[in-house]
């Protein structure tokens, strides 16, 4: 990872915050000097990329015949590694360095980092890895014997006269656990430049070799000590090797470095305290780090851009956006009054962007994990876009299209709905995917309208929508239309259809039949017959289960003739009777006493396949009960026995209740007791039949065996005509003025 860089003046004791010298992103680079013809010392720094090159130049007098290190030093004081405020180096690349998050914590654009053990040598000369703080090239510049300066090609990475190749250097050294060791290999080596040093010591952090980077740093304050070179251990050097512990994660040096920069006189300059910031949040001491951006002022340190990127990126850490947010604002203020921002090689209005847009990231990463973790998410979720929008924080449409994927409980409802309005009100384009999954998940939390109102965007206002789009929203009326065929509210089923069709959806048989069976349960025979015609009317065709509705609610209609029209007109479409449709014909037929065509229905069931069930028994015997005819249930209970089908609670409550109006108490009484001994558990409504039977036609009966009273069963839920429970239960609005029939027919149906 590129380090955070800082400029200093040549006096330790007077550290000014500086930009970084980004220029990582070459594999190998290569310094040359050379004289102008107008009398200017010039440098050019080259790559192994083909498309980067730069190049400064310093004016130098013909008349110096020797560039000594003091006149070099002095007359560079802010030279060579300044850059124009609009570089694509520098400060605003501070932001990119405060994150190394993988994923979704890819905050920033990580810069390809290197090291000395990977890549070929490349170019000839100073083979430097990064040249990381903007300090003082130290060499001489060797003259030719008229005074100008040598051709490039002779003086590239020419150091007194000799070639130095700092990755080949590096490797030598690669091993060496000891000073003794490095004065081995560098003690025939010429007066090197700082950078040298500062690039080996980072690259061998990146290559895990701490013991090489430490027994270096011993190796230059044994030479410092004894005055062997000009190069002392400055903040330069520390703070390389401060990133080389972060690279290798060797944490427990950190200390020890520390007391070595007070023991040498050293004082630590705000590069020291970005690196130490950033060591601390690896080992998960986040507050800590921000107390160390706190302490900068206290010892005369203006923190840098990259000082502000970190500290967000502690917040980051913390998983804080609250914080994240207060202390971008707080630190906008600043710079809006003039506190901070005044360095004029520093471009704080783009820095102040970058640290805007990486705030949002932040926040947008946090709402994403908290969404994903479902602690609390929709009241953190919420709260922190308030104060986002308070703080003119404003996330792009894609962080808001993510973070709805991001939601996937029923209560993210919420969030979503939020955020697909704020997409709205940008006046972008919006996903249709995004659509698609909001839709999909106000289903899953049972918002079936706010879903209709979703698809009705599409309509409007687009993307227009897909399959995917109209398989979601009829699935969600499929919901609706089963809850109001489950509870008879044939009423909002009715308006379902009509909405559907209002919408471009075309109701499938499957809808049809819901509002069918809706209707049938209500006893609304009316309804399900002009419900029937539409539908033949639309072009659906009717299946058995549209049939089967449609008799059922003739039958309670007590509209036989009708029924058995319908069924005629089943059997000639080709229609095949089910259970059900069977069931229904033999109840209509006991209705009216024909009891030879319940026989009939009953052979041609069992010729057909469709074997009679208790159900189909029940229907005959229940048939009978309503009409008087115990004695008939009774022959028929017999046969249901004879067929080796089981009578249920059912079968024995509705013959009870059809002997005890024919005035055969004693009959009931002992079916009650054969129920009993069965393990049935009979319906307080059959025990007080017998009782009553009993009691007015003067039957001896022994009510021990009847047992106890048995207690109330819970009542069925009646099917209520009214739409209040239907709309708590489906979320739907409910409507002000009364249903009105004629709604069963669209106004183009009743035109024709």
């Amino acid at each position: 990872m590129p380090y955070l860089n800082v400029w200093s003046s040549r006096s330790n004791s007077s550290m000014l915050p500086q930009m970084e010298s980004e220029l990582a992103s070459s594999s190998s680079s290569v310094f040359t000097w050379r004289r102008t013809e107008s009398g200017f010392l010039a440098y050019s720094l080259s790559h192994n990329s083909s498309s980067d090159h730069v190049s400064r130049s310093l004016r130098c007098p013909r008349n110096k015949t020797r560039f000594t290190k003091l006149d070099f030093c002095l007359r560079t004081e802010f030279f060579p590694f300044c850059r124009r405020k609009k570089d694509s180096f520098g400060p605003s690349f501070a932001l990119t360095q405060a994150s190394e998050e993988h994923a979704i914590d890819r905050d920033v654009i990580k810069q390809n980092s290197q090291s000395f053990s990977s890549g070929e040598g490349g170019v000839e000369g100073f083979n430097c890895v990064q040249l990381e703080e903007k300090g003082v090239l130290t060499h001489n510049v060797e003259y030719d014997d008229d005074g100008d300066v040598g051709s490039e090609e002779e003086e590239a990475g020419r150091v007194k006269g000799e070639k130095v190749d700092v990755r080949a250097l590096a490797q030598s050294l690669h091993f060496v656990k000891a000073a003794d060791e490095v004065d081995e290999v560098l003690k025939d080596k010429v007066d090197l430049p700082l950078q040298v040093y500062s690039s080996m010591i980072r690259g061998f952090g990146k290559d895990k070799k701490l013991n090489s980077a430490m027994a270096l740093v011993e190796w230059l304050r044994r030479r410092s000590k004894d005055n062997i070179d000009s190069i002392s251990l400055n903040v330069f050097i520390y703070n390389s090797l401060l990133g080389a512990i972060k690279e290798a994660g060797k944490y427990d040096f950190v200390d020890k470095v520390m007391d070595d920069m007070v023991s040498e006189g050293v004082h630590p300059n705000v590069v020291t305290y970005n690196t130490l910031m950033r060591i601390y949040i690896e080992q998960g001491r986040e507050l800590e780090a921000l107390n160390l951006f706190c302490e900068m002022p206290k010892k005369r340190l203006s923190p840098s851009p990259a000082s502000y990127s970190t500290a967000l990126f502690a917040y980051r850490r913390l998983e804080d956006g609250f914080g994240a947010v207060t202390f971008f604002v707080d630190t906008r203020e600043k710079y809006q009054n003039g506190e901070i921002g005044n360095i004029e090689e520093e471009n704080w209005e783009y820095e102040i962007a970058k640290l805007e847009n990486f705030t949002i990231r932040i926040c947008y990463q946090v709402m994403r994990e908290r969404l994903v973790k479902g602690e609390n998410s929709n009241t953190n979720v919420l709260k922190l876009l308030t104060d986002m929008d308070k703080a003119r924080l404003q996330p792009s449409r894609s962080e808001y299209e993510r973070l709805v994927w991001a939601c996937t409980r029923e209560e993210h409802h919420v969030v979503a709905k939020e955020l697909y309005n704020r997409i709205r009100e940008m006046d972008t384009e919006i996903s249709l995917s995004v659509c698609n999954h909001i839709i999909w998940l106000m289903g899953k939390a049972k918002k079936w309208w706010a879903a209709l109102e979703i698809y009705e965007d599409l309509l409007d206002k687009g993307p227009k929508p897909n399959n995917m789009s109209y398989e979601l929203i009829v699935s969600h009326f499929n919901i609706l239309l089963s809850a109001a065929r489950k509870r008879g509210i044939w009423r909002w089923g009715v308006r379902l259809l009509n909405k559907m069709e209002e919408k471009g959806l075309k109701p499938s048989s499957r809808e049809w039949n819901a509002v069918l069976v809706a209707c049938s349960k209500a006893s609304e025979t009316s309804a399900a017959v002009q419900i029937f015609r539409r539908m033949v009317e639309k072009g659906e065709k009717p299946t058995i289960i549209s049939y089967g509705a449609l008799l059922s609610a003739l039958e309670k209609g007590k509209l036989y003739d009708e029924a058995l029209q319908v069924w005629k007109h089943m059997i000639k479409v080709g229609i095949e009777p089910n259970l059900y449709a069977y069931t229904i014909m033999a109840s209509i037929y006991t209705a009216q006493g024909k009891f030879n065509i319940v026989d009939s229905i009953i052979k041609e069931m069992v010729s057909s396949g469709v074997e009679p069930t208790v159900v189909t028994f029940n229907a005959i015997i229940s048939g009978c009960a309503r009409n008087g005819m115990g004695s008939i249930a009774y022959e028929w209970f017999q046969r249901m026995k004879t067929q080796n089908i089981t009578p249920n609670e059912v079968s024995y409550e509705m013959l009870i209740e059809a002997l005890t109006n024919d005035g055969k108490p004693r009959l009931a009484y002992e079916l009650y007791a054969r129920a009993l001994n069965e393990g049935l558990r009979l319906s307080t409504k059959a025990y007080d039949a017998v009782i009553l039977s009993t009691e007015a036609y003067g039957a001896s009966i022994d009510l021990s065996i009847l047992g106890p009273r048995p207690p109330e069963k819970m009542k069925k839920v009646q099917i209520r005509k009214t739409l209040s429970e239907f709309c708590d239960i489906a979320d739907v609005p409910r409507r002000s003025r009364p249903f009105d029939r004629e709604e069963i027919f669209t106004a183009q149906t009743k035109g024709t």
